[in-house]
Parts: structure tokens; C-alpha cells; sequence
């Protein structure tokens, strides 16, 4: 017979673990990163915090995978026009106007400014990906000739996010579509194209 403590420990897996990182995300809307606690997160998600830690070694880890499980990798959009892909990519649930994704984002924001390991891997995990399909987009869009050559795609990519989100966290605006849009219209599309 194995003893108790030689025995393999559960994993968290499925539907639990998807549990555990959506009272992660709730802890995090409502207190904050630099307050959020694994006792915190356990009592939400009604585990124990033995149990998170069997799955998740620190803090920056369980949130990065609770903010990258809550905003899913959707297919890149191909609308066949640069200002229909922005659109579709930034609009909608988890785009730049979902309530929960932006109490999210602003905890997240706090976090990378006081706490290099997660910075470190919130780039790497989370920001990597969508800089990447963002990318693809202004890319495929130089390739119809919607952007010129000499446009510079690794500061105008993530143009569109930063604009609105410091309309949002600074100035206190709204990310509704309408604003999107505008920021689109009136910024983005007139900086692809040469003077």
C-alpha cells in the first residue's frame, strides 16, 4: 500500500480549472492585483489553497492563465478591409469594450508596473499573441495597398488598444464601438497612408 503522502496528487483539470480561473478574474476585477491573494482566490472558487497551488506555483502565473483563458485566441478577422478587421477585432465580448475586460486591464496595467515576473510573462502569454494577429492584420492590409510601405507596423499595430485605453484609464471616457470607430477613422486609417 502507497502512503497517503507518497500518493500522486489530483491535478486541477476542466471544468474546475476553468472555475478556478474565473473566481481569479472576479478577484482581480474586484480587488486588484497587488490584493488579490491565492487565500482569496481559493475562497472564491470554494477550493483550497493547496489545491491552487498543485496547479499554479505563484500568483503571477494563476492570473496570467485566468486573463489569457478569459480572452480566448478568436480567429484573426478577414473582413477584405482593414477598418472591418479593427472593427471586428476590437469590438464585441472581451474587445476593448467589455466592462469585465477592462476592470481586468486595469488591474493588469497596475500589476506589470510594480511586478516584473508578471509583466514578463503577461508579455510573453498574453500581449505576444494579439500583437501577433494584430500584426497580421495591418500586414495583410499593406498587402491590398490599404497601408503604405514606408508606415511603420510595429508602432501602429498597437496604436488602436492604446489609444482607446488611455481614453478610458486616464480621461475617463467610455470604450464604447462608437469611439473605436472614430479612433479608426480619424487616427489609424490616416496614418497608413503616406502625407
Amino acid at each position: 500500500m502507497v502512503p497517503e503522502s507518497a500518493a500522486p496528487r489530483p491535478r486541477v483539470e476542466g471544468d474546475r480549472e476553468q472555475e478556478i480561473l474565473d473566481a481569479t478574474l472576479t478577484v482581480l476585477a474586484e480587488t486588484g492585483y497587488d490584493r488579490l491573494t491565492m487565500d482569496a482566490v481559493a475562497a472564491e472558487a470554494k477550493a483550497s489553497k493547496a489545491t491552487l497551488y498543485r496547479r499554479w506555483s505563484s500568483k503571477p502565473e494563476l492570473v496570467v492563465e485566468a486573463v489569457c483563458s478569459h480572452k480566448a485566441h478568436p480567429p484573426t478577422p478577414d473582413t477584405g478591409t482593414l477598418r472591418g478587421d479593427l472593427l471586428a477585432a476590437h469590438c464585441g465580448m472581451g474587445g476593448l469594450g467589455d466592462p469585465r475586460a477592462t476592470a481586468v486591464q486595469a488591474a493588469v496595467v497596475t500589476a506589470m508596473a510594480r511586478d516584473e515576473e508578471f509583466a514578463a510573462t503577461y508579455r510573453r502569454e498574453f500581449l505576444g499573441p494579439r500583437l501577433a494577429a494584430s500584426h497580421a492584420i495591418f500586414e495583410r492590409a499593406r498587402g491590398r495597398g490599404e497601408i503604405g510601405d514606408d508606415v511603420d507596423l510595429d508602432l501602429l499595430a498597437p496604436a488602436l488598444p492604446g489609444i482607446v485605453l488611455h481614453r478610458v484609464f486616464l480621461l475617463g471616457d467610455e470604450a464604447t464601438p462608437e469611439l473605436v470607430a472614430r479612433v479608426i477613422d480619424q487616427i489609424i486609417l490616416p496614418a497608413c497612408s503616406r502625407p
